[in-house]
């Protein structure tokens, strides 16, 4: 048994493939950006989250690696990617010999990411959803015609800038979002994301933190 780096992960070529493939499929479906940009913001993020709130490093990184793996089940159909991912990370885990305690917190984290079927278990698969649920930004929309943009696209070009800040001492995780207003007004942005934000609440609440959320200055919640 070895243990596998973030770094590791992220050079191999075998795990690249699946997720350009299913950044490639999403992008015919017309869904926003999921290459590896995404993928590694969404680790980054994540090992950040746990790295602030005290966790050690290697629970640090069990949480970058599942952020880097979480949308390679894309590659086989958007309809629950997040339970074929999982099974995907799975074997390829296991070939790199990796310990089946760290497998299984990284399977169960990209398991539970997608707010359809999945909620926060643990500190790794609450900070993947953090991570993933707060990527929002303008240059993941794919579509140039904006005539043409469904809600989702709206929403995403509308976020000029967004970030994640943690305050530890008041237990606080907020997400700010820099939102033209001309595209995509507030209420418009939680109508869409709703599901998404009460994810990072119960996500949140799992780190020991409140979830709040700021656009253009204004607290929301």
């Amino acid at each position: 048994m070895k243990e596998i780096t973030y770094k590791e992960v992220k050079c191999l070529d075998e795990v690249n493939a699946y997720i350009e493939q299913g950044n490639e499929v999403l992008g015919v479906l017309g869904y926003t950006e999921h290459s590896k940009k995404h993928a590694a913001k969404v680790a980054e993020i994540a090992g950040m989250i746990l790295k602030k709130l005290g966790h050690d490093q290697h629970l640090v990184e069990l949480a970058k690696i599942a952020g880097y793996l979480h949308d390679m089940g894309n590659s086989i159909n958007r309809s629950d990617h997040a339970h074929t991912g999982a099974l995907m990370a799975f074997q390829m885990l296991r070939e790199w010999q990796v310990p089946p305690k760290d497998i299984a917190v990284i399977i169960s984290a990209i398991g539970n990411h997608d707010e359809s079927t999945g909620t926060a278990v643990d500190p790794v698969s609450a900070a993947l959803i953090l991570a993933d649920k707060t990527d929002v930004r303008r240059n993941r929309v794919r579509n140039r015609v904006k005539a043409n943009f469904d809600k989702h696209d709206r929403v995403n070009y509308a976020a000029l800038a967004s970030d994640l800040q943690i305050n530890v001492e008041k237990k606080v995780i907020t997400l700010e979002i820099e939102l033209d207003e001309s595209i995509c007004s507030m209420i418009d942005y939680f109508e869409i994301f709703l599901q998404r934000m009460l994810m990072c609440k119960r996500a949140a609440e799992l780190l020991g933190l409140k979830f709040k959320m700021t656009a253009n200055g204004n607290k929301i919640c």
